[in-house]
Formats: C-alpha cells, sequence, structure tokens
C-alpha cells in the first residue's frame, strides 16, 4: 500500500503529498476545462505516469535479466490527446521513445515488449489508443 494524500485547495486546483517520503505537487485543470493550467492536470498525470512506467519498467528488467542496454539520457515525448466529443477522456497517448546510442539491437523488441506491457499501460482503459514508437539511433 501506498498512502497519498490530496487536499483540494479550491479553483480547481488540488495539493498531493505522497505520504512515505513527503514530496508534494499540485494539479490544476487545463484552460479548455476552466482551470489556469499552472501545473499538471490529472491527465498529464496519467500520461506523465504511463511514460515514466515504461522506463522505469526496462530499468527493473533490464537490471534483473542482465540486460546490456545502457537507459540512461532515454528521452520520452508524450502527447495526450482527449476526445472531442463527450464524456471527456484521454482519447490517444502518443508515446516516442528516443533510447541512447548503443543499444544493441538484440536486446529492442525486449525492451519494446517491457515497455508495452508495464503495470500503467495495463491499467488504462482499452479505449484509450496508445501510439508508441521506439526509436534507435545507429
Amino acid at each position: 500500500m501506498v498512502p497519498i494524500s490530496i487536499v483540494y485547495q479550491g479553483e480547481l486546483r488540488c495539493t498531493a503529498v505522497h505520504d512515505n517520503s513527503g514530496t508534494t505537487f499540485i494539479t490544476d485543470a487545463p484552460k479548455d476545462n476552466f482551470g489556469r493550467a499552472e501545473s499538471f492536470s490529472p491527465t498529464d498525470l496519467v500520461a506523465t505516469a504511463l511514460g515514466s512506467c515504461m522506463i522505469t519498467t526496462m530499468g527493473i528488467i533490464a537490471q534483473k535479466e542482465q540486460l546490456s542496454v545502457h537507459l540512461d539520457g532515454t528521452r520520452i515525448a508524450i502527447e495526450k490527446h482527449m476526445s472531442t466529443t463527450a464524456p471527456r477522456r484521454i482519447a490517444t497517448l502518443v508515446v516516442v521513445f528516443t533510447f541512447p546510442a548503443g543499444i544493441p539491437l538484440y536486446n529492442r523488441a525486449r525492451l519494446k515488449e517491457i515497455g508495452d506491457t508495464c503495470p500503467v499501460a495495463k491499467s488504462l482503459h482499452p479505449d484509450i489508443i496508445l501510439d508508441v514508437h521506439y526509436n534507435y539511433p545507429d
């Protein structure tokens, strides 16, 4: 169990606390939904959770299976697209990984498998389109 505390501050803003560490962050509603967009929205956090879970899970399995990969410096760009019809929801998440040079060809399929099956990806509603790209510079 991971305890998380959230306090609604008013004006569509919340403060969240990771109780075990004391780390805090603020969420804010997006401008197109009556907010100020001065911080991550709750749906932005879903997109962020997906990208960070994918790379973290790759790192865990790479260590566990002793894959010959160096993931430090991997960049992840995410685009979150909301539905244009009711109900308002995340419709598509485009995730683009750009790995550092030197990832062996024989490990790339395993990294994709790990990323595609991370806990957050497996927790998302199946109607959300996940458009994931894995780029490896030569």
